[in-house]
């Protein structure tokens, strides 16, 4: 009885896909088509891609599976940002015809200090294992009096004595109040050293716009 004949597979170091983006290597992190059109494309790192068939036109994608918040055990809490991915224990193997474009998740450190950030910017400080539900590391660092991790989506004042930061909110002010603070110091930090929380109310502004308006009189 005759063999089967298996087809011969040809690891490549990258891969052209039609559109801006170009080219992609193992390690670059790429959005998918998701089989509902309805639902956002999914995330994932390229870990090896693999030609089979005549002339290796059949190109496939071994690739690590990102998270959202939604898609994991326990779904999606506050802290959790818009932004926010989980990288899973998930490895899959995709066409490449599936490959929507690149994307780009970043540390959280860098993710908080990009100026602006774009339709294929995200974020992953958890990896995820997807058969217990539970993350790596286990605990991170808690702010506020609501003793919640950071959200990079939420705005958060900080403390001018003790340095801790918390939310407008749990400090019972506005959010457009919190913007105008030229100084804040938390309820703690008052009664200890009985300072006075300050706000801004424009005054200052007001007093530099009469100033200029008396220099251009002149």
């Amino acid at each position: 009885m005759a063999k089967t004949r298996q087809p011969q597979k040809r690891v490549l170091e990258s891969f052209t896909i039609k559109g801006p983006d170009g080219v992609i290597k193992p390690g670059d992190t790429v959005l998918m088509m998701a089989p509902d059109s309805s639902k956002k494309p999914y995330v994932a790192r390229v870990e090896e891609i693999e030609a089979t068939g005549p002339q290796a036109s059949q190109v496939k994608f071994k690739v690590r599976w990102y998270y959202r918040p939604e898609e994991s055990i326990g779904g999606r809490r506050p802290f959790h940002g818009s932004k926010e991915v989980f990288l899973s224990d998930h490895y899959d193997s995709q066409s490449a015809d599936t490959i929507e474009g690149k994307c780009y998740v970043h540390t959280f450190r860098d993710y908080t200090k990009l100026r602006s950030v774009s339709a294929e910017d995200f974020f992953c400080r958890f990896e995820y294992k997807s058969a217990t539900g539970s993350f790596v590391p286990d605990r991170i660092a808690v702010f506020c009096k609501c003793e919640m991790p950071y959200n990079p989506d939420n705005l958060m004042i900080q403390c001018e004595d003790c340095s801790d930061w918390f939310h407008p909110s749990c400090v019972e002010i506005t959010i457009k109040e919190a913007k105008k603070l030229e100084h804040f110091y938390c309820k703690s930090c008052i009664a200890e050293n009985g300072k006075d929380l300050q706000k801004s109310n424009g005054a200052t502004a007001q007093s530099e716009e009469k100033v200029q308006s008396k220099r251009r009189r002149r």
